[in-house]
């Protein structure tokens, strides 16, 4: 029997469930976007995050209905690989419930059309996607670092191409709070809606003054601690400080943190350049923060593009287009 041939155009499907987002993307032979939907998971007026549970089944919910409209929207597209991001980072113990519904969604994906399932993790997709969308050339299989920071991770990262995907080791990671739990708690306490990152950018944006209320910046051999910092703005706002001086102040230490932990990874590793990705690494005012502080040395660094920073499932796609690539050789 002769099977008639294939139509439409070549689409590489990737898929995310991350604690925040569900997002499904899916790009052309050449990297390009053909679709891209994401949801942002329901968190209550007041809370700082949801429960495991709570975010496993809004994924459950939402994944259906984006390839519902990827199905609707693009029937043209010829699906050649699925990839999955099914865990939080490149670690053996490394695992979040919140995966599980968009990796049996790909699962699902992949044995209907017949095509290899490609599983990543959520950290890889994020350095795929910081690296699709800035000038930063890596060549072969030499090493360079990234920064992840958002509401689940502050890990600072050597990074190695391997194969499709990459192998990450830890150079430095937070001592208790996440840069992105110091933001959204402080952001809630403060009365902005969850999560709070631009609300904060934008209520900082507002205030004027140079001299800032004192939140002290916590760094040890490059891992950070928020902790302190957010029991400092806790303070500051009990004490009747303005609203606008304490975001203000909270970015500004968040800066100086990111900072100081830059420095120990030039120290430790001599590895140039530094890939920031990661909800956090959006924020304007710690961008500028930076670049005045580093001076010369800020050309170092490589935001990946706003759109792309917070979660995503551009790079995820991007890492299952290159397993393709390579099994096609």
């Amino acid at each position: 029997m002769t099977l008639p041939p294939r139509v439409g155009e070549y689409g590489f499907l990737g898929i995310d469930s991350s604690n925040y987002t569900t997002s499904v993307c899916v790009v052309s032979e050449t990297g390009r976007i053909l679709f891209e939907r994401r949801k942002l998971l329901d968190v209550a007026p007041g809370d700082v995050g949801l429960m495991q549970s709570r975010a496993l089944f809004q994924h459950t919910v939402n994944l259906p209905l984006l390839l519902d409209a990827l199905q609707t929207e693009r029937p043209d597209l010829n699906i050649q690989s699925v990839a999955v991001s099914s865990r939080p980072r490149d670690q053996v113990d490394s695992y979040m419930p919140v995966f599980l519904p968009g990796v049996v969604a790909a699962q699902g994906v992949a044995t209907g059309a017949g095509v290899p399932l490609v599983r990543t993790t959520h950290q890889s997709g994020h350095i795929a996607a910081g690296l699709a969308t800035t000038d930063v050339t890596v060549e072969g299989n030499l090493p360079f670092l990234a920064l992840h920071l958002s509401g689940g991770t502050t890990d600072l990262v050597t990074c190695v191409r391997t194969g499709a995907d990459y192998q990450v080791s830890t150079v430095a990671t937070s001592r208790d709070l996440h840069v992105g739990q110091f933001v959204d708690r402080t952001g809630v306490m403060l009365g902005l809606p969850f999560p709070a990152g631009p609300w904060l950018e934008s209520l900082a944006m507002s205030c004027k003054e140079a001299a800032l209320p004192l939140i002290p910046s916590s760094v040890f051999d490059g891992c950070p601690s928020f902790a302190g910092p957010l029991s400092a703005a806790t303070r500051h706002y009990e004490a009747g400080e303005t609203p606008e001086r304490i975001a203000a102040s909270v970015l500004r230490v968040i800066a100086t943190t990111i900072e100081k932990m830059l420095e120990y990874a030039w120290d430790q590793t001599r590895v140039h350049p530094v890939l920031l990705v990661g909800g956090v690494a959006r924020n304007q005012i710690i961008r500028d923060r930076l670049r005045h502080r580093l001076g010369a040395r800020y050309e170092r660094l490589a935001f990946c593009e706003p759109a792309y920073a917070s979660d995503n499932a551009y790079g995820v796609a991007l890492i299952g287009l290159d397993s393709w690539r390579m099994s096609a050789k």
